[in-house]
């Protein structure tokens, strides 16, 4: 009893020993797992909040280049507009089948009948705007790009005439020189535009894909880390378990060496001790039924007998 008793203790505390030693073989690799995903949550966290950063930060850079771009092309398109008003005017004076003049004013029904009735026509308004130019967008104009004031009236002789038309048509060259580094400055701001425009999409395009793959990524990785954190749970629970299995065990080991050590001991002892009882048996047994032994000197040693 006592030996099959020890053997097979001794084979579920070898069992239970390899199960504590693979929990916490387990336990060990759950917890790397659970670091190694915590810094790549943590990375990805960072990342995202950079992107959404530098995409906040860009949006707001669109927004001033945009806001630039359409001031400039509001301040150059209304200086275009005074100098070609000034170029005409001197069209006017010293270039008369150059000169456009301002649309006439359109009566209205009463006004038509008014004057076919022999009427006069209306007063024209004075032209608003800009010293009456009738452009309304406020522009600052350097000295360099106007630098003389309106043309006086034709001269009388011709000589001041021709001197004063060489000099209007170097004021209108210059002029057309200074529209067309307008139209240079417009033509090229619009390309910029377009071109900071285009990058900027592009930019977002990339930058919300790759915060949809990082979010996605984010939290499969979460939910694995989640889910690993409870596996790491049931391993040490169930270490915990098998580790009080393992503690019954070596108390039920313990309690069988004290029970059992004794009778192992003299086991021996005993088995003699019984042999030589079950000789004295045989022999008085064969006396009674008519066997002679009174030459042979038997002694029988009981079991307390030896212990004395």
């Amino acid at each position: 009893y006592c030996l099959s008793q020890f053997d097979l203790a001794d084979d579920k505390k070898k069992a239970l020993k390899r199960e504590v030693s693979q929990e916490e073989n387990a336990i060990a690799t759950a917890k790397d797992a659970i670091a190694t995903l915590a810094e790549e949550i943590a990375a990805l966290e960072a990342g995202i909040k950079m992107l959404d950063k530098s995409v906040a930060e860009a949006t707001e850079q669109r927004k001033e280049e945009n806001a630039e771009y359409k001031e400039l092309m509001a301040s150059d398109t209304a200086a275009k507009e005074v100098l070609g008003f000034a170029k005409n005017r001197l069209n006017k004076f010293y270039n008369p089948k150059l000169y456009k003049a301002p649309p006439k004013r359109e009566l209205s029904a009463e006004d038509r009948i008014f004057v076919n009735n022999g009427g006069t026509p209306p007063p024209t308004d004075a032209p608003g705007g800009i010293a009456g130019t009738g452009i309304t967008a406020l522009v600052q104009v350097s000295a360099k790009m106007l630098r003389r004031d309106a043309p006086a009236p034709p001269p009388e002789t011709w000589d001041a005439y021709a001197k004063k038309s060489e000099e209007s048509n170097g004021v209108i060259a210059m002029i057309d020189l200074l529209i067309k580094d307008l139209d240079k400055e417009l033509t090229e701001a619009e390309t910029e535009e377009k071109e900071g425009q285009s990058d900027y999409e592009s930019m977002m395009k990339v930058s919300a894909e790759k915060r949809t793959t990082d979010t996605a990524a984010l939290t499969e990785k979460s939910s694995i880390k989640a889910d690993i954190e409870a596996e790491l749970e049931e391993h040490k629970e169930h270490m915990a378990s098998t580790g009080k299995e393992l503690m019954a065990t070596m108390k039920y080991i313990s309690s069988l060496h004290a029970e059992c050590d004794w009778l192992v001991q003299y086991y021996d002892v005993r088995k003699e001790a019984r042999t030589g009882e079950i000789d004295s048996l045989d022999k008085t047994h064969a006396v009674l039924s008519g066997a002679d032994y009174s030459l042979v000197q038997t002694k029988a040693h009981s079991f307390l007998g030896r212990l004395a």
